[in-house]
């Protein structure tokens, strides 16, 4: 699933390519991706509508109209936005084309079709997608201090992977960069939370700034099904520099330790035994 830097990526994409262009048709072919709503309302309301801006609130993405409207995008497992131009071939499972002015076409892509689209308005956003509301603290946009960092940590007992995985307390944090935060800050993802010392919770707060920026540098991980691309296509860069992620059997790269797997609520984890305390 895209996480915090994938979708910060094609937000940013997004607004270098698709910002000040006009939505001249909109073509439906997968009513699931857009499941909130009815075909005709969603085509409605997008038809004839200029994007003036792009916002990413954790893993979802909203596209600002003219018309005080917003697209909410959200890609979950497997969806992808591509841009295109007509002439290109489609892809299997594009469930929504945009066709944009003076050029190009903005492509939904989805083999899973747990992705959606779906248009909302201010006023009603938190009524519509009331999961929004919900969020907590963005680590890259809306930073907060160490210090409420802590009291966050410290406010509920809970082991540090599933504090750092909590959309309602971090915004856009999932399995592989929770991972990769938790080696950085040396500390184990069954560790509980109000066990951390002061200089534990500062390095696990450095390292969730630290991780998250680093993977927007190199654009988003993509792993091997290369499920994830961005705007154009084109796979991350940051699974080249997963420290524990994936790499089972391997040597730690910092105390040459050997890398292991747990599964942890249903997926995997991955940790070094020797360093993460």
């Amino acid at each position: 699933m895209p996480e915090l830097p994938e979708v910060e990526t094609i937000k940013r994409d997004l607004e270098r390519e698709v910002v000040g262009k006009r939505i001249k048709t909109v073509e439906v072919s997968g009513t699931r991706s857009i499941r909130r709503g009815t075909k005709k309302q969603f085509i409605g309301r997008l038809e004839g509508a200029k994007v003036t801006g792009v916002q990413r609130r954790g893993k979802y993405l909203l596209l600002k109209m003219d018309t005080g409207d917003l697209l909410v995008v959200h890609l979950r497992m497997s969806g992808q936005l591509l841009k295109a131009v007509a002439k290109d071939p489609v892809a299997k499972h594009t469930h929504v084309t945009l066709t944009l002015q003076p050029a190009g076409q903005l492509r939904f892509v989805d083999p899973r079709t747990f992705g959606e689209m779906f248009v909302s308005d201010p006023d009603h956003l938190a009524e519509d997608a009331p999961e929004l509301a919900e969020l907590g603290f963005d680590p890259l946009d809306e930073p907060i201090s160490w210090i409420d960092f802590g009291r966050k940590l410290l406010a509920k007992p809970v082991q540090l992977k599933a504090f750092l995985m909590d959309q309602h307390l971090i915004a856009g944090i999932g399995n592989i960069y929770s991972d990769e935060i938790l080696h950085a800050a040396g500390l184990r993802y069954d560790r509980m939370s109000d066990t951390l010392t002061t200089q534990e919770i500062r390095r696990l707060y450095r390292a969730v700034v630290e991780i998250v920026h680093e993977a927007v540098k190199h654009r988003g991980s993509s792993l091997a099904d290369e499920q994830y691309r961005d705007l154009f296509g084109r796979v991350g860069a940051y699974q080249n520099e997963h420290q524990v992620y994936g790499r089972e059997g391997l040597a730690c790269k910092r105390c040459r330790g050997t890398i292991e797997r747990a599964k942890y609520q249903g997926r995997s984890t991955f940790y070094c035994p020797s360093c993460q305390v």
